[in-house]
């Protein structure tokens, strides 16, 4: 908390009359305002350091054995702070409420408060107000007076404090500690993105399950943080038991993510590597696009952090830009984390409009200028069906490292989609007897279908395999290849109901986007071994598209 300190000595030091801290941990935040206002860092010239008073509407004005009986009443705080003719810091907790919104607002507050702005700037004691609040309300009244500082949630090392503090408070007690530094550090790892005290929660659930602690109470930890994440209304976590292996096709795709795997760890340093931004996947409806998502969490072992960008707008004025700013708070702070947005345009379909008074895109352009300037190792996953709906400015470079398209698979990922499918579901011997006879049949039968299923996404092709066993179990016999046929024939694929749109987005594109499948030739991330010219430009044309039309 080192830059809170210092950025709050200078705040204070400077004059800045309201400073507004968007936190729930009031505790915290006042602790760091004390420890901040030492003697020599407060106020190098008096050598004295400045008391700090704090207002709870249930206590009044506390501090420097001052009784808060007669200031309980919110203008009747504020004239205490108006008297006060000594240099001291006022920290009032929960003032949001008395700002209100538009009709709702409590202006003589709002009008005390302009005055006071007026008079600290101009009087002689050195005097700071400070309000602490779980959310941002200012009015436009008071916007030219307030300065809002940023405080970041526990960093490792108050973590670390927090976890050893309740070790050897419990330790007396019996508590049985079997922590390597590895799970030490991955119990920690886990907390990141938790208050003090939901930390201090879920390492005590952990305890109290068996009365021990050890590594295997960190699915215990990332369960209450999940809980947790949840209840900022606009981010989920997401488990996902799926392998990059699950993922059929989008060889170009994966083989770019593999490269990256280790790119969080200290010895992409060596190599002056900074972190992947991030990646915008495009393409047909029901390749893939979101089971790669899930699939690289497992595959880089971080978080997986969902983004509803639908519940970011909310009625209340200012409060989308505050969850916005929640949302991007809390994916930094449990870093090295992946953000998933799926379906972006959708979100982000109102920007440029004047229909909700500029909200979405002020929204936007605060994640735009976060996507080109955050610093914090979090991978983030855009995908578009319609990425023609998108803005131009999102898909400028610095955004995103690459934009990839997702088409309609070749034959040979049909072929992979269809073993993984199968062999996910037939598991019975007895169900499984026709399709699995022996391997030569099996592959037979999967060639087959994939020869059939020309123009099939992904998802219809699950579905195939899903339909077939249908007919099977309606029937109470083992599964046969002409339900799987039978299905096929049935099915009406997106390249035929949605061939217009599935056309202009190859043509889109064509120059715009590398494909995430692995053309025959090569691909641009592919490892190619040439001594031809002509090879080399022949490998470089990943971004060739098949139209099919």
């Amino acid at each position: 908390m080192d830059d809170f300190r210092k950025n709050l000595q200078d705040l204070v030091r400077a004059r800045f009359p309201i400073l507004y801290i968007i936190s729930w941990e009031e505790r915290r935040v006042i602790d760091e305002i004390e420890a901040a206002l030492t003697p020599a860092e407060a106020d190098p010239a008096s050598k004295k350091k400045r008391p700090v008073f704090v207002w709870k509407s249930t206590t009044g004005m506390c501090g420097s054995s001052v009784s808060g009986e007669n200031t309980k009443d919110k203008l009747a705080a504020l004239d205490f702070i108006g008297n006060h003719n000594e240099s001291a810091v006022f920290v009032l907790c929960d003032f949001h409420v008395f700002l209100g919104t538009p009709g709702r607002a409590e202006f003589p507050v709002i009008r005390k408060l302009r005055d006071l702005a007026e008079q600290i700037v101009s009087g002689n004691a050195a005097k700071t107000i400070v309000l602490i609040a779980p959310q941002l309300v200012l009015p436009s009244e008071l916007q030219k007076d307030v300065t809002i500082v940023d405080f970041a949630l526990p960093d490792e090392t108050e973590i670390r404090a927090t976890l050893r503090k309740l070790i050897e408070t419990n330790g007396q007690s019996g508590l049985a500690v079997d922590l390597s530094e590895e799970h030490e550090n991955q119990l920690i790892g886990a907390a990141l993105g938790l208050t003090l005290r939901e930390a201090e929660n879920a390492f005590a659930l952990a305890m109290v399950k068996d009365g021990r602690l050890d590594a295997q109470d960190i699915p215990i930890i990332q369960k209450e943080k999940s809980q947790i994440i949840k209840k900022t209304g606009v981010l989920e976590t997401v488990d996902s038991d799926f392998s990059i292996d699950d993922v059929g096709g989008l060889e170009n795709l994966k083989e770019w993510l593999r490269k990256r795997a280790k790119s969080w760890h200290a010895s992409a340093k060596r190599y002056n590597l900074a972190a992947p931004k991030g990646v915008l996947i495009t393409g047909v409806p029901g390749c893939g696009k979101s089971m790669t998502a899930k699939a690289v969490s497992s595959m880089w072992g971080m978080p997986l952090l969902r983004l509803d960008v639908g519940k970011i707008f909310s009625g209340l004025v200012g409060s989308s830009e505050e969850n916005m700013r929640t949302a991007i708070k809390t994916a930094e702070a449990i870093a090295p984390s992946i953000l998933w947005i799926d379906e972006i345009e959708k979100g982000f379909s109102g920007v440029g409009s004047n229909s909700d008074g500029g909200t979405s895109t002020r929204i936007f352009g605060t994640f735009l200028t976060w996507m080109q300037e955050k610093t914090k190792p979090v991978f983030v996953i855009a995908t578009a069906n319609r990425i023609e709906s998108l803005p131009p400015e999102f898909l400028r470079k610095g955004r995103f490292d690459e934009i990839f398209f997702v088409d309609l698979p070749t034959v040979g990922e049909r072929e992979d989609i269809l073993r993984l499918h199968l062999r996910k579901r037939l598991t019975d011997p007895e169900i499984s007897r026709d399709i699995m006879a022996d391997p030569g049949r099996f592959e037979d039968c999967v060639k087959h279908l994939a020869a059939l299923s020309e123009g099939f996404v992904g998802a219809e092709i699950e579905q195939v395999v899903v339909s077939g066993l249908f007919e099977a179990f309606h029937e109470d016999r083992a599964l046969m290849l002409r339900d799987l046929e039978r299905a096929i024939e049935y099915t009406v694929p997106l390249s035929k109901t949605q061939a217009e749109q599935i056309a202009a987005l190859r043509r889109w594109a064509n120059e715009r986007a590398v494909m995430a499948a692995l053309p025959e030739e090569a691909s641009p991330y592919a490892t190619v071994t040439t001594d031809s010219p002509g090879d080399i430009a022949s490998a470089r044309g990943g971004r060739r598209i098949d139209w099919r039309e």
